[in-house]
């Protein structure tokens, strides 16, 4: 399959420079069975009933964007990915270096101890790394927005709890404390998992098929509990609602035979149409996503190449925002 088939035009003014304020004041496309609803993302609640269950990703981002220069002068931009042990992460890094450039911070120094892959491994010479990272690092957000965040909180979930990502969960932008609430009012039940967001979920695909490109590994963490509501839901016929990709890709890494079972580890996992999912998720929320991205084939794969491009093109039409401040869909399988 060509990556191409996964190709559309999004106009600039269309791409989200910042979030909706409230957060729930974001649009909601809702695609369930030939039908398309347009709604507002605290109208949520509307689909949701007793014994429900909607699966969210905890995960929070660190500031893994860090500014420094080479011992030469040269200015270098590192992005953390994945750390190898303490003091030392594999990064993506803007500058030219090689294995032994020796780097410089405002609190701190490091050596390019690797180069391999289009990557680097970096060991930092610090006393205490999470200090070091609170003090140098910066929120890492995408390159397609443009505006610069004044309050780092608003590329958070409000539900963030567990260190690890370098990209935020973006389906979860939309919650707000009060929606929470409705939302558990409704009788439905929250079931967080953790999926640290990294290279593999927004590295562009660069091979012409599909087929050929290969994902970088994320750290999934998926609870006994998480596992149980889930088994719950499906023995009582209820909803199981996946919040982001992540949610719904952390899933599918940890079922075994049907089941979604309690898993720690990685997962390359890399979904893409024609899939069959094993984890019985009912509908997934998450936000419009960037062409021949990893992202746009999961989803397509749930919901049809041609459904979801169709749908995409009705909200270019109707002036819905994109990418990670943009607004949701609701598709149901």
């Amino acid at each position: 399959m060509r990556v191409t088939e996964f190709d559309f035009h999004i106009p600039k003014e269309l791409i989200a420079q910042s979030p909706a304020r409230p957060r729930d004041a974001s649009k909601l496309m809702v695609l369930r069975d030939d039908e398309t609803t347009h709604k507002a993302f605290s109208d949520l609640a509307e689909y949701l009933e007793d014994g429900d269950v909607l699966v969210i990703n905890d995960s929070r981002v660190i500031p893994a964007r860090i500014r420094g220069r080479k011992s030469t002068g040269g200015r270098i931009e590192i992005l953390l990915v994945k750390e190898i042990q303490e003091s030392m992460w594999e990064c993506l890094l803007k500058g030219r270096v090689r294995e032994g450039t020796e780097l410089q911070f405002g609190s701190g120094d490091a050596i390019v101890y690797e180069k391999k892959d289009g990557k680097c491994v970096i060991a930092f010479n610090v006393d205490d790394f999470q200090s070091f990272l609170r003090r140098e690092g910066t929120m890492p957000v995408p390159p397609y927005i443009k505006e610069e965040i004044a309050d780092a909180s608003e590329y958070q979930t409000i539900y963030a709890e567990r260190d690890g990502s370098i990209a935020a969960p973006t389906a979860g932008l939309h919650f707000t404390e009060d929606m929470l609430s409705r939302i558990q009012e409704t009788g439905a039940r929250l079931a967080p998992i953790t999926l640290h967001v990294s290279a593999g979920t927004f590295m562009p695909i660069r091979t012409e098929n599909v087929e050929e490109h290969r994902m970088d590994d994320e750290y999934v963490n998926v609870s006994e509990e998480t596992a149980g509501k889930i088994a719950q839901a499906r023995q009582d016929g209820k909803k199981v609602i996946a919040v982001g990709t992540t949610s719904l890709k952390a899933l599918e890494s940890a079922s075994r035979e049907g089941t979604v079972q309690g898993y720690e580890g990685w997962s390359d996992l890399y979904i893409y149409p024609p899939y069959e999912f094993r984890s019985g998720v009912d509908a997934l929320v998450t936000n419009f996503h960037l062409p021949r991205s990893t992202l746009l084939l999961l989803v397509s794969a749930l919901a049809g190449r041609e459904r979801l491009l169709a749908a995409y093109e009705e909200a270019v039409r109707l002036g819905y925002r994109f990418y990670s401040f943009g607004d949701a869909m609701l598709i149901f399988r």
